[in-house]
Parts: structure tokens; C-alpha cells; sequence
């Protein structure tokens, strides 16, 4: 019931100790990618987090488990559809959005609805919020790890990044 979390305190504290190692990681740039449910963390990254992360790429995330195929949600979020599903709903939380954030969808995702990414763009147009949006419009799920998805997310991420 707390997809939102993503388990993201023990990330930070992951990243942080290995940056106390490593010391030429810059803390001050750190970025985050993620498809399918890890496009809707790589999102939450930049809801929540934002004070760590910078910049994130979410690829045909499911933004809000209310509207996905029950059957994967329901082994996660558990049933009845209740306040848990809105506490991890990035479109109730996306005025909150305090990084870069890059969308990527392709129109033709027969896994998460490209809906749910439609839904998120509303509400970030809604709040005033800057985000860019790639919609592929023959791709399908997973269309960031094509070549042409790649090529524009790496040149997000590396542009912001280096801001």
C-alpha cells in the first residue's frame, strides 16, 4: 500500500554512503529513469524527493493504480480501492513538482494506458508546472528504450543535469 514510497529513504541513504566513498559523484546532480511502475517512481522522485533528486524520465508509468489493470495493483495496493491509492497517485500530487521531469509515452501502449500519462500532463499544465513530453505515436510500452527514446532521454537527462 505504499507504492509511493518506492523505497526511497534507503536509496538516498545508499546514494549518499556511496558518494562518501566515491567522492567524485556530485550529490547536487543526481537524476533518475524508470518505465512502466519504475516511470511512475522516477516520477515520484521529483514529487517527493526533489530536494535529492533533479531530474527524472518517466516512461509509460502508471501515474494513478486507480485506472491500471486491477490485477497488478491489487498484489501491491491489496483491495478495496481506498485512500492508499491516492496517497501514491502522482496525478493527485503533481502540483508538487519540484525537479525537471521528462514524460515518454507511446500512443500505442497496450500495457499502461497512455491515459494515465494524459492524465499527469493535465494536472502539471493545471498547476503551471515546466515538464516535457515525448509521445511516440506508434510506439508502445516502453518506447524510452527504443533508439530514438534513448537518444531523447539521454539528451535530457545530460542537458539538466548539467545546469
Amino acid at each position: 500500500k505504499i507504492l509511493g514510497d518506492a523505497g526511497f529513504p534507503a536509496r538516498i541513504a545508499w546514494i549518499r554512503l556511496l558518494a562518501a566513498r566515491q567522492p567524485g559523484l556530485d550529490l547536487s546532480r543526481v537524476g533518475i529513469f524508470g518505465g512502466s511502475a519504475g516511470g511512475q517512481t522516477a516520477m515520484r522522485a521529483v514529487l517527493d524527493h526533489a530536494d535529492f533528486y533533479k531530474v527524472a524520465v518517466a516512461d509509460c508509468g502508471c501515474h494513478d493504480n486507480r485506472m491500471d489493470k486491477i490485477w497488478w495493483n491489487e498484489q501491491w495496493m491489496g483491495f478495496p480501492v481506498d485512500e492508499s491509492y491516492a496517497k501514491s497517485s502522482n496525478m493527485e500530487d503533481a502540483a508538487r513538482l519540484g525537479g525537471k521531469l521528462m514524460l515518454v509515452v507511446g500512443a500505442l501502449d497496450d500495457n499502461v494506458d497512455p491515459s494515465s500519462t494524459m492524465q499527469v500532463v493535465q494536472k502539471l499544465i493545471d498547476a503551471g508546472k515546466d515538464f516535457e513530453l515525448l509521445v511516440v505515436p506508434n510506439g508502445g510500452h516502453g518506447v524510452a528504450e527504443s533508439d530514438y527514446g534513448n537518444l531523447r532521454r539521454a539528451r535530457f537527462l545530460m542537458r539538466e543535469l548539467a545546469r
